[in-house]
């Protein structure tokens, strides 16, 4: 495949509008719950980005019928003619995604076969599928492992049963949701993770006909019914893209609004784009941000499961605090690899130093594991261009911003990345009046 570069010419603040739709997060999971209907369900506020697009393959090659529907954005899910999917056709669609191991429960439940090729993912940190495939086995699915990768059986009905998650994974608990709907009996989920793409997935299944309840304490509990039915259901917008588009002002000193930014979702991340010296304004429609001039304030930030500091925030953000006078203290407790970008941004100017302790206000998990999770960032620091090579999706948004704030021309390769979660993001950049071309290798 060709390879994508960008050169982006830096120093410019960045002004106007921008439109998010719906969040990556939750679209391809409610994609893949229409699997578990019989009936077509109706997506909508769907964005036009690759992970849509590898998840609409893996559908097609299940049998399912994805179609645009009658508005923009708009996905029509037909899922009459289920049927088996060679292991090489998995393979080809699913390509780096992880997104086959959510197959699995509603491809259970629907043929009593589902087949796991090797995943792959952005590289942030450990993102094991043994919690995956443990409860799969809960379920009373069989596990067989081959060279080409996973097939799993259900000689019966998967049952319920309980669950105790060792950590609030957004994965782990979407797994069991999708499987536990359709399960004989009663699942227990305890430490489940409420991030508001799980509730948004939760709104979905519901309108399905799933019978599933939250309680206090992240228990959530699901009683299996015999069939589900399709669903008609708009998405949450996508409210990392929102806080890219927002870092991203601070950043470059700019003003932007966010046309569909949701307030109810971005109320922790508000609060830190308001100490650090960003300004906000609230509209019927979406919200504006931007710098309001004078100095940004560094201060202490820690990552954590929703309802905290999301850890794809962190990463924009981090871009806007080395621009901050003082010393921002990040601690990342989510994903013990997350702050290896930094490295690219010390390349730029940034100072920056990476430490094994949990400087943050509680240890986490990472603390006594070597794991390089807590940062240090010394500002204001002058940015300036360098050639950039994407690591993940996040990460790369990350470098654009940098990249946008620093003086002189950078090179970016690896851009194809950041099409898997951001819709037309080059297109939005150039309407805010970044100074950015695209070339191929």
């Amino acid at each position: 495949m060709t390879e994508h570069i960008l050169r982006v010419h830096g120093g410019f603040p960045l002004h106007g509008k921008v439109r998010v739709r719906g969040a990556k997060n939750l679209v391809s999971k409610a994609m893949v719950a229409a699997l578990l209907g019989h009936a077509p369900s109706r997506l909508r506020n769907v964005p036009d980005i690759a992970d849509v697009r590898i998840v609409t393959g893996l559908l097609e090659a299940h049998g399912v019928s994805v179609r645009d529907g009658d508005q923009p954005g708009e996905l029509i899910l037909d899922p009459s003619r289920v049927d088996r999917a060679e292991a090489v056709e998995v393979e080809a669609h699913a390509g780096v995604s992880r997104i086959p191991i959510l197959f699995c429960g509603p491809l259970l439940h629907r043929l009593g076969h589902a087949f796991i090729p090797d995943l792959g993912g952005c590289n942030i940190g450990g993102r094991p599928i043994d919690f995956h495939l443990e409860a799969l086995r809960q379920f009373g699915a069989i596990i067989e492992k081959t060279p080409e990768g996973m097939h799993l059986y259900a000689p019966q009905r998967l049952r319920g049963t309980q669950i105790l998650l060792p950590y609030p994974s957004v994965g782990a608990t979407e797994q069991v949701l999708l499987t536990a709907v359709c399960a004989d009996g009663v699942t227990e989920l305890r430490n489940a993770a409420i991030e508001p793409e799980i509730i948004d997935l939760i709104a979905v299944l519901q309108k399905m006909g799933a019978i599933i309840s939250v309680h206090t304490d992240r228990v959530i509990r699901i009683t299996g019914v015999e069939q589900l039915g399709g669903y008609t259901h708009s998405a949450l917008a996508d409210r990392i893209e929102v806080a890219s588009w927002a870092s991203t002002a601070l950043a470059t000193k700019g003003d932007i609004f966010v046309h569909g930014a949701k307030q109810i979702d971005m109320m922790t991340f508000l609060n830190i784009f308001r100490q650090v010296g960003g300004a906000f304004e609230v509209g019927d429609d979406g919200i504006r941000f931007w710098h309001p001039g004078g100095e940004l304030r560094a201060m202490p930030l820690e990552t954590d499961v929703h309802p905290g500091f999301m850890t794809d925030w962190q990463q924009p953000l981090v871009v806007a605090l080395t621009q901050a006078s003082g010393l921002s203290i990040i601690h990342e407790t989510v994903y013990e690899k997350r702050l290896g970008f930094t490295e690219a941004l010390v390349a730029m100017g940034a100072t920056i130093q990476l430490y094994r302790e949990c400087l943050g206000g509680t240890p986490c998990r990472f603390g006594q594991q070597n794991f390089l999770h807590s940062a240090v960032i010394s500002g204001p620091a002058k940015l300036r261009a360098a050639e950039l090579e994407i690591p993940d999706l996040r990460g790369g948004f990350s470098y654009l911003v940098a990249a946008l704030a620093a003086e002189g021309t950078s090179t970016v390769y690896g851009v194809d990345l950041i099409y898997r979660g951001y819709e037309n993001f080059l297109d939005k950049l150039q309407s805010l009046g970044a100074h950015v071309e695209q070339a191929r290798a």
